[in-house]
């Protein structure tokens, strides 16, 4: 008989060894069920898009500059009118409380004290009324409801509760094929609460001659009227999230879009698409030079920070290094994960040269293998 999975309790202190984002990933295999951990790690089909998204900053190498003056040196950076301390933001991830019982109370705790920019998913188990009001370090992610009223509903209550700006995720109509979530017989645990939408958006009825995914799921995805309807009903800038393509960057520009969040999904929605290192450097030639253009994916050291804004990003976001943290020590873990990050990223510029982030570009970078 195998032996039971010995699971390790959240850390209520960090330990010396715990250095690295590398290291934190080892830990938390330790505290999590392998069904959630295989949920966490895991991506659609064969994986490729997961291994690409760390692989992308590999080919790139580091050209710095010397001598300069860095004693103004400032990691800060504007977004909307809005300051940030660093560039470094936490993703959206749904279902936290899979992770640690404080779920994204911890999170947002993390974020608001290491001055993190954080986007609530939509699936949050913690009701966003329950997170700090008056701190303005933070956007709502929005899945798209099946309808424009239900999803009008969360905007409206997200911008009670000041979040700061719309995050709509449109590269998810359809769940992934995810391999290895199905091997593990992955499944949310039974009563989880999702307070501000179902933990799955009930599908239409369908009719015998109807196709289960192009008149089921596919039937109540957004379209770009839904987007339009949005931009036209709240006072908030609107990103869109998961835009990889030029032509879809140019007509969100074109329709009132206010930013653009550069990513696959972590690679869990559809394998083989392109990194999102490769996707912006297409997209920042086809939007306005000053447009926000955020990296989401394989982000994992400081160095990759500095790249990613060299490749013409305004931020980037972190998903999985942060949910190593939580998965270790709650809003501790997690604040240590950008505590590492936002260090490493800081000597990364002084030794680049570099004494503001708008200093970070293209000539401070050399690309191997050009993409």
């Amino acid at each position: 008989m195998a032996e039971a999975q010995q699971i390790l309790a959240p850390l209520t202190q960090i330990p010396a060894y715990l250095q690295t984002i590398a290291d934190y990933e080892i830990q938390a295999q330790k505290h999590l069920p392998d069904m959630v951990w295989h949920y966490l790690q895991g991506g659609a089909m064969d994986e490729q898009s997961v291994r690409n998204n760390l692989q992308q900053f590999q080919n790139i190498q580091l050209v710095p500059r010397l001598l300069n003056d860095l004693t103004q040196g400032s990691t800060e950076i504007e977004i909307f009118g809005q300051k940030f301390p660093h560039p470094i933001f936490l993703a959206p991830i749904g279902h936290q409380q899979q992770f640690h019982p404080d779920a994204e109370a911890a999170t947002a705790l993390a974020a608001e004290v290491l001055g993190s920019n954080m986007l609530l998913s939509t699936f949050t188990n913690t009701d966003m009324r329950h997170l700090k009001q008056e701190n303005p370090l933070k956007w709502f992610q929005l899945y798209w409801q099946g309808d424009r009223e239900k999803s009008l509903a969360l905007v409206r209550l997200a911008e009670q509760q000041n979040f700061k700006a719309i995050v709509i995720t449109v590269d998810s109509p359809h769940t992934g094929i995810r391999d290895r979530e199905r091997r593990v017989f992955f499944q949310l645990p039974e009563g989880m609460q999702h307070p501000h939408t179902p933990a799955h958006i009930p599908l239409p009825e369908l009719e015998a001659h109807q196709h289960p995914v192009f008149n089921g799921l596919m039937q109540i995805a957004p379209k770009w009227a839904d987007i339009e309807f949005i931009i036209a009903n709240t006072d908030l800038p609107v990103i869109l999230k998961g835009v990889l393509h030029p032509l879809d960057a140019k007509k969100a520009v074109e329709i009132g879009v206010q930013g653009l969040i550069i990513s696959n999904h972590g690679g869990r929605v559809l394998d083989t698409s392109i990194s999102p290192l490769k996707a912006l450097e297409r997209i920042k030639v086809v939007v306005p030079a000053d447009f926000p253009l955020l990296l989401d994916g394989g982000i994992r050291r400081g160095t990759d920070v500095f790249k990613a804004l060299a490749m013409g990003a305004s931020a980037v976001l972190i998903g999985r290094p942060a949910i190593y943290g939580l998965s270790v020590a709650g809003a501790l873990g997690v604040a240590h994960v950008l505590k590492i990050l936002k260090e490493e990223f800081e000597i990364t510029m002084a030794l680049m040269g570099t004494a503001t982030v708008k200093e970070i570009n293209k000539e401070y970078i050399f690309q191997d293998q050009p993409f």
